[in-house]
C-alpha cells in the first residue's frame, strides 16, 4: 500500500484535526533511519511544516523525502518555484485565459485574496483557477494575491501558507480539503492492510468512445484489488492529486496537446508506474512518425507519401498515383481524419482542406480488406487477437458519415490460432514503441501482411477483447503494473 505522512512541526499542530496515526513530527521525520523508512513504507508525504524557505526545515522535509524515494508535496522544485518569482511566471505561463475569465466577474471588486487548500477555493468563481495554481505548483497550502489592472487580472503573489495562521473557519475548510485530496488519512488500520499499493485509472464519463467500457473498469477494480492493488478512478480534474498514487493506467483517448499526455508526464516525473507512458502517447498519436518509424525499421506497412504543405509537387505526384488513396490527419483516431480520395482532383481538394491544420499529411496505399487485425500486446507480449469488421456499407470499422457512429461487428479468437505473419508483425511494430500497452491494426491480402498502425490506447472492452481470457485479460493487466510497482521499492 502506499503509506501517506503527514509531517507538522509539532504534532500539537495537528490537535485541532481528526488524530491520525499519519501524523510524524518534523523532527521525527527528518531523524528517522533506513529501517525505520523501511517499516512505515511511507512513500507519499505532505509537507506542512510553517518554514518552507531555503535550508528551513520544512525545506529539509521536501529535499529528505525525494532522496528517500518518498512523493511530497511541496516538492524541493515547487518550493524553489515560488520562492524565485522569474521561475514562477514561468511555471504558470498559459494560466491567463482562466483569469480573463475572471474579467466577466464583475461583483469580484478590483483585488481579491485567498486562501487555496490543496487548490480548493472558497470562492466558486475561482475554483478552476485554483486547481489551475495547485496543478502547476502542488502546494498544499497557499495564499493568492489577484488584482484587476487595464480590464485584466493580474497574479500578484503567491506564497505558502503555514498551518499555525489558519482561523478556526479555515481549519474546517482545510480539513474537508485534506480529506477529499486524500482518502488514506482517513482510512481504518484494517483497511490500510488490505492494499499494498494505489492505482489510479484515468477516464472521462462523457467520452462516446472511450477505450474501456463500464464492465471493463469495474474488472481492472476487481481484479487489482484481489492482487492487492486499490485501483481509484480519477478524471482530469483530479491532476492534483497523482502524488497519492504508485500507478497511473490511463483509460482515456490520448492526444499530445491534452491533458492526457500532461498527466501521464506528471506521473513519471512523480515516480508512478504509468500505461500509457508519455514516450508512447508521442510515439502513437502522429501517423507521420510511425510511417517513418516502421519504413526505417523495414516493418511491413502499406505504401505512402508524406505530403507537406508547402511541396509544390504534389500535383505532379497525384497525376501519377493509382486511385483510391486513403488520406490521414497525422493524429486522428476512431477512423476520424481518414479520408478516401478517387481522383487527383479530389486529393488536392481534401488536401488543401487538410493543410489548414496541419502541415503535413499522409498519403498512403487503399487496401480494402473485410476486417482488420487488432493485436493486442502488453509488456512484450500478445494479449488478445481480434478481428474487426468494417461497419456495413462503409470501407472503415468506423462510419462517422451519418452524423453518429455506427461500427462494425468483430471476433476475438485465442492468439495460437492467429496467423503467424500477424504476430509476428505486431510484435515487431510494438518493440518499436516500447513495452506498455498496445494495439496493432493490420491489413491481410492473401500472404502479405502490413502494420496499418500501433495505438497506444488500445480498446479492451468487456465483451470484446476479454472473449478469450475473461477475467484472466484485467489480472494480466494488474500483474504488469504489480511487477513494475514492486521493481520500484
Amino acid at each position: 500500500m502506499s503509506r501517506l505522512r503527514i509531517v507538522v512541526d509539532r504534532l500539537s499542530d495537528w490537535r485541532p484535526f481528526y488524530p491520525s496515526d499519519d501524523v510524524i513530527s518534523a523532527d521525527e521525520f527528518l531523524a528517522e533511519t533506513a529501517d525505520a523508512q523501511s517499516a512505515a513504507r511511507a512513500t507519499h508525504i505532505i509537507n506542512l511544516c510553517n518554514d518552507l524557505s531555503y535550508l528551513g526545515t520544512g525545506y529539509y522535509v521536501s529535499l529528505l523525502a525525494q532522496a528517500r524515494n518518498q512523493r511530497v508535496q511541496p516538492s524541493v522544485d515547487t518550493l524553489s518555484q515560488l520562492e524565485r518569482t522569474e521561475l514562477m511566471a514561468l511555471r504558470l505561463d498559459g494560466l491567463q485565459r482562466w483569469m480573463d475569465k475572471l474579467a466577466r466577474q464583475t461583483e469580484l471588486g478590483e483585488t481579491l485574496s485567498l486562501k487555496l487548500f490543496f487548490g480548493q477555493s472558497d470562492l466558486e468563481a475561482l475554483a478552476p483557477l485554483g486547481r489551475r495554481l495547485f496543478e502547476h505548483l502542488p502546494c498544499p497550502l497557499m495564499h493568492v494575491e489577484l488584482a484587476y489592472h487595464h480590464g485584466r487580472w493580474q497574479l500578484e503573489t503567491l506564497t505558502p501558507l503555514s498551518l499555525d495562521s489558519l482561523s478556526q473557519e479555515d481549519e474546517e475548510r482545510f480539513a474537508s480539503a485534506l480529506n477529499r485530496h486524500s482518502k488514506q488519512v482517513w482510512r481504518t488500520p484494517a483497511a490500510r492492510k488490505r492494499y499494498r499499493f494505489d492505482l489510479a485509472i484515468l477516464i472521462d464519463p462523457q467520452e462516446a468512445l472511450p477505450p474501456s467500457n463500464k464492465s471493463a473498469l469495474k474488472a481492472f477494480i476487481r481484479a487489482g484489488r484481489k492482487l492487492g492493488i486499490d485501483v481509484s478512478l480519477i478524471t482530469h480534474r483530479d491532476e492534483g492529486r497523482l502524488a497519492e498514487f504508485d500507478g497511473l493506467f490511463i483509460r482515456e483517448t490520448t492526444r499530445i496537446d491534452h491533458h492526457t499526455y500532461r498527466m501521464a508526464k506528471r506521473a513519471e516525473h512523480e515516480g508512478l508506474v504509468a500505461i500509457d507512458d508519455s514516450d508512447s502517447i508521442l510515439r502513437c498519436t502522429n501517423k507521420i512518425y510511425l510511417h517513418a518509424l516502421l519504413n526505417e525499421r523495414h516493418v511491413p506497412a502499406p505504401g505512402g507519401h508524406i505530403l507537406s504543405r508547402n511541396d509544390k509537387s504534389i500535383k505532379a505526384l497525384a497525376e501519377t498515383l493509382s486511385y483510391p488513396q486513403v488520406l490521414k490527419v497525422p493524429d486522428g483516431a476512431f477512423s476520424k481524419g481518414v479520408s478516401k480520395v478517387r481522383s487527383p482532383d479530389e486529393l488536392l481538394e481534401q488536401a488543401e482542406r487538410l493543410f489548414k491544420d496541419s502541415a503535413l499529411l499522409l498519403l498512403q496505399e487503399w487496401m480494402p480488406t473485410d476486417y482488420d487485425w487488432r493485436v493486442g500486446i502488453l509488456d512484450g507480449e500478445v494479449l488478445f487477437v481480434s478481428r474487426y469488421y468494417m461497419a456495413r456499407g462503409h470501407w472503415q470499422i468506423y462510419d462517422h458519415s451519418s452524423g453518429r457512429t455506427r461500427s462494425g461487428g468483430f471476433e476475438t479468437i485465442d492468439p495460437v490460432d492467429a496467423p503467424t505473419a500477424v504476430l509476428s508483425a505486431a510484435l515487431k511494430a510494438a518493440r518499436l514503441i516500447g513495452r506498455g500497452l498496445y494495439g496493432v491494426d493490420l491489413k491481410q491480402q492473401g500472404e502479405r501482411v502490413v502494420v496499418i498502425e500501433v495505438n497506444d490506447n488500445p480498446n479492451l472492452d468487456a465483451g470484446i477483447e476479454d472473449v478469450v481470457l475473461g477475467p484472466a485479460l484485467y489480472e494480466r493487466v494488474m500483474q504488469v503494473f504489480l511487477n513494475r510497482m514492486l521493481a520500484r521499492r
